[in-house]
């Protein structure tokens, strides 16, 4: 549906991705069209052209590209190297832990767990302990702050200004794109049945955006996409989301791992599409 069939080279990519879809073999042959990148550096600079270069970050520029990684461990390292490459000061911003007074909490428990023991606590539903973003880095929200201002979990912006207080960033996608936003701390109680108490993490509800994972791009369209498959894709349909986000095999740049040279891993399973 994203593709103009009128075009010869979209018709063949579509036929791609069709295939990609509905076929159940583990390995599929990266067609020689897609720019294969021979290390991290060079797919960011395939993807984010001139990261380097000042005032090369603007809406425009981010919201028609990104990168996609199947684990977010992955993910979170491409941020970085990006983050780092990326010109400009660094703000860091560190979250506010603190234990969950409850009457039936044993006080000894409160007592044996240090701030610096709940700092490095990451389980699922909790916000990074630390934040590090500069003026231009796009963002992901990770929380529902205004729905009708399409602030929600997933929303891609562009940060503008960091504050003490308060992030300033300009959305990406959507119907408000271009809009200026105000990000928040917030305080977060995650439930998890691992830890034998209960805690609260204030921090701003963002995470750098240059690369997402692949199941947090479906619905989202772009130009440029690149894709690290040093890792293989794990579940079903992984891999045609990924390649699906654009519309052309010159508009891929995919990153393999070092004893692949033309395939990577698919997962399908036909009574799903039944």
């Amino acid at each position: 549906m994203r593709l103009n069939h009128a075009n010869l080279g979209n018709a063949i990519f579509a036929k791609f991705l069709t295939e990609v879809g509905t076929n159940s073999q583990e390995i599929i042959k990266i067609p020689s069209t897609i720019h294969k990148c021979q290390d991290l550096k060079e797919l960011l600079s395939a993807v984010y052209p001139q990261l380097d270069v000042a005032d090369t970050s603007t809406p425009s520029f981010l919201t028609e590209r990104t990168i996609l990684s199947a684990r977010n461990d992955d993910v979170n390292a491409i941020n970085i190297a990006a983050l780092n490459i990326f010109l400009g000061n660094t703000y860091t911003y560190l979250a506010a832990d603190k234990m969950v007074e409850d009457d039936e909490i044993d006080p000894s428990i409160t007592n044996r767990y240090p701030n610096e023991f709940l700092n490095s606590l990451d389980p699922p539903g909790l916000l990074a302990f630390k934040v590090e973003l500069k003026v231009g880095c796009p963002i992901m929200l990770l929380r529902n702050i205004a729905l009708k201002d399409r602030l929600c979990n997933g929303t891609r912006l562009m940060v503008s200004r960091c504050d003490t207080r308060i992030i300033e960033a300009r959305i990406l996608t959507g119907e408000k794109f271009g809009n200026l936003a105000f990000i928040p701390r917030i305080s977060l109680t995650p439930s998890s049945a691992e830890m034998p108490f209960r805690m609260t993490r204030r921090q701003f509800p963002v995470r750098l955006a240059y690369a997402l994972t692949i199941n947090k791009s479906q619905g989202q369209s772009v130009k440029f996409v690149g894709v690290d498959w040093r890792t293989p894709v794990f579940s079903h349909g992984q891999l045609y989301v990924a390649l699906s986000r654009c519309t052309s095999f010159d508009r891929i740049s995919i990153l393999l791992a070092n004893d692949e040279l033309d395939s990577t891993t698919n997962i399908v399973y036909p009574e799903v599409l039944l």
